[in-house]
């Protein structure tokens, strides 16, 4: 019988040695015999979670509009390439197309290129979006050259992170290990880091790989120019707290509970995302989604969708409150927009 990846991950920790909360995350998510993306994502209401796109057609409806405003602020250039990260089941993307359709001559410019490591998403993708597109797994296979515009949707949040708590003694880096059963657990061995002062107890988390991204986008929009939309939860400005969540069947459950059975997170560092793009030679701002889609028209696409569906008016307030809400991810969620110094993007101008 096939060893499960919870018992994997128990006979290498035995044999090795603690994890870091970073490498535990990979593994959870991206082992190929084992991992949640590589074989099972689940996404949508009868899944373990839903995303924005899903909740409500007007998400990528305007991101397509804002796609498009970008292109005719470059001069309409006659080649940009518009990449996807993380683009989940396709349907953002759908949207986007869909709506970019109203500013003339995009579409021929556009290049369309998902950045998908996930095979099961990515033939979830191929059948919602035809041959229209084409796929990566990672940023540095697409082709440069020609400007961007980069889309991505709580993928920050999915990239590993490695967490530091505070003690009595100084910084400690937290670990996944063995209990005295035998049992994945977390403990504490000496951080091998120098951190900012705290009091006992705090947690920092530090993702390597989104700092990375960030870097990556800003020499790409540097050299090249364009605009990246980075939507996800997190934090606007640098701070401490504990975020690894497990979501399965949309309830929070142990994280060390069942490996690659549930979707692993954490919350976004834009801080260090745009602290990363900005060394790199991009400009950066940054509005809660509620503004983002406030300043792209969200009210009225909603007022033009009830007027086409009156049925759907109630059904169409409650994806409205879910998007907007203070209480629902209005606020929690972040729009980040790296671009080229030379120009900034719409619903950016003042942020």
């Amino acid at each position: 019988m096939t060893p499960s990846l919870a018992e994997r991950l128990a006979a290498e920790i035995a044999q090795t040695g603690p994890m870091t909360v970073a490498q535990y995350m990979a593994a959870c998510l991206h082992d190929p015999h084992g991992g949640y993306y590589a074989t099972r994502p689940a996404l949508g209401a009868t899944g373990d979670f839903i995303t924005a796109p899903l909740i409500s057609q007007m998400f990528g409806e305007l991101i397509g509009v804002w796609a498009a405003s970008c292109w005719r602020l470059m001069g309409e250039p006659k080649r940009v390439i518009l990449v996807e990260l993380g683009p989940g089941d396709g349907t953002l993307m759908s949207d986007l197309l869909r709506a970019a359709r109203v500013a003339d001559g995009f579409l021929d410019a556009a290049e369309v290129w998902l950045v998908e490591t996930s095979a099961p998403l990515a033939a979830i993708q191929a059948e919602r979006l035809g041959k229209a597109v084409r796929w990566v797994r990672t940023l540095d296979e697409v082709p440069d050259g020609a400007p961007l515009i980069v889309v991505a949707n709580e993928l920050l949040d999915c990239l590993p992170s490695r967490q530091y708590v505070r003690t009595a003694a100084g910084w400690a880096e937290q670990v996944v290990g063995l209990d005295a059963e035998g049992r994945l657990g977390f403990g504490l061995i000496p951080a091998a880091v120098d951190l900012p002062d705290a009091r006992d107890g705090a947690v920092l988390e530090h993702s390597a790989l989104q700092e990375a991204l960030g870097a990556a986008l800003g020499a790409r929009l540097a050299a090249d120019g364009g605009a990246a939309l980075l939507i996800d939860y997190g934090r606007d400005k640098p701070g401490f707290g504990d975020t690894l969540q497990a979501l399965r069947r949309h309830e929070k459950v142990d994280p060390l509970a069942c490996p690659g059975e549930a979707d692993l997170t954490v919350h976004a560092d834009f801080p260090a995302v745009m602290a990363a793009a900005a060394a790199a030679g991009a400009a950066s701002a940054m509005l809660s989604q509620a503004q983002f889609l406030a300043r792209m028209g969200v009210g009225e696409r909603a007022e033009a969708l009830v007027r086409a569906r009156p049925e759907k008016a109630a059904v169409i307030g409650r994806q409205l409150h879910r998007l907007l809400g203070g209480d629902q991810m209005g606020e929690l969620f972040k729009a980040c927009c790296l671009h080229s110094p030379d120009w900034t993007p719409p619903a950016f101008e003042d942020a």
